[in-house]
């Protein structure tokens, strides 16, 4: 698996990942296709200026055209000051290989060793297993149930943070396969 940074040619990836509803059930449904074009412009643009990490997983480097999906890592204000959060999204059809959990352990490290971000949130629906198992599994911590905005959509989320610096490292063994 390789990540790599988001680029304007990535378009058919965001139109699969976020205009889809099956992919978008948890995210209080698909997103208009034709604000993809910005979106991923935007996204492109800030990822590289190193304002956010968005990373586009690619699962074998061989083929490097092939995205199974994306991570990021960005910052936002928020009424207790800016948070630090990561999210992903896979593909089905790359689904239940590890993709996710590997590429957001890789960001995480990234973070954990460039110490820029702090605390990391995350915020997976409460009936997204698989991303709930995901922080679970990594080492973040539980902290509540929590109300979140998404595309101008309130969605029920399960609030999960760690420090990436104390809570991911090799001898932490909730954080190994």
């Amino acid at each position: 698996m390789q990540l790599r940074n988001v680029t304007p040619d990535d378009v058919d990836a965001y139109v699969r990942m976020r205009c889809d509803p099956v992919m978008m059930t948890e995210l209080g449904g698909p997103l208009p296709r034709e604000r993809m074009p910005d979106k991923v412009r935007r996204d492109a643009r800030d990822a590289a200026a190193d304002i956010a990490w968005i990373k586009m997983i690619i699962p074998d480097p061989a083929a490097p055209g092939v995205v199974a999906g994306s991570v990021t890592i960005w910052s936002h204000d928020t009424d207790d000051g800016p948070l630090s959060e990561i999210g992903w999204m896979v593909l089905p059809p790359f689904q239940g290989r590890g993709l996710a959990k590997r590429a957001a352990r890789a960001l995480l490290e990234q973070a954990r060793d460039d110490g820029r971000w702090g605390d990391v949130h995350a915020f997976p629906a409460t009936g997204n297993g698989a991303s709930n198992g995901i922080c679970r599994s990594l080492g973040f911590r539980f902290a509540g149930e929590q109300d979140v905005t998404f595309a101008d959509r309130v969605l029920r989320t399960n609030h999960w943070l760690i420090t990436p610096h104390t809570d991911l490292n090799p001898t932490n063994p909730t954080t190994q396969d």
